[in-house]
C-alpha cells in the first residue's frame, strides 16, 4: 500500500521538476547566432548573384542558347570512293 503512494510521489516530482526546467528555459532570452544575424542577408546576396551571373552568361557571353538546327543543318553529298 505504501509502494504506489510512494511511487506517485515521485513520479509527480520528477514531473513537476521537468515543467520547472522546461518554464525557466522558456523564460530565458535566445540569443540570436549567426544564422539569426546574417541568414537573410546571406540569402539574398546569393540570390543576387546568381542571377546577375545567369543574366551576364545570358546577354554578354555570345551563347547560342539551344537554338534549333532545322532548316540551317544541310546534309554533304554522298561519296562513293
Amino acid at each position: 500500500m505504501m509502494f504506489p503512494l510512494a511511487r506517485n510521489a515521485l513520479r509527480s516530482f520528477k514531473i513537476r521538476s521537468i515543467q520547472q526546467i522546461r518554464a525557466r528555459q522558456s523564460h530565458k532570452k535566445h540569443s540570436p547566432d549567426f544564422h539569426d544575424k546574417y541568414g537573410n542577408a546571406l540569402l539574398a546576396s546569393g540570390i543576387t548573384f546568381c542571377a546577375v551571373a545567369w543574366i551576364f552568361a545570358a546577354t554578354q557571353t555570345g551563347i547560342k542558347w539551344n537554338l534549333s538546327p532545322v532548316g540551317r543543318v544541310t546534309p554533304k553529298e554522298w561519296n562513293d570512293d
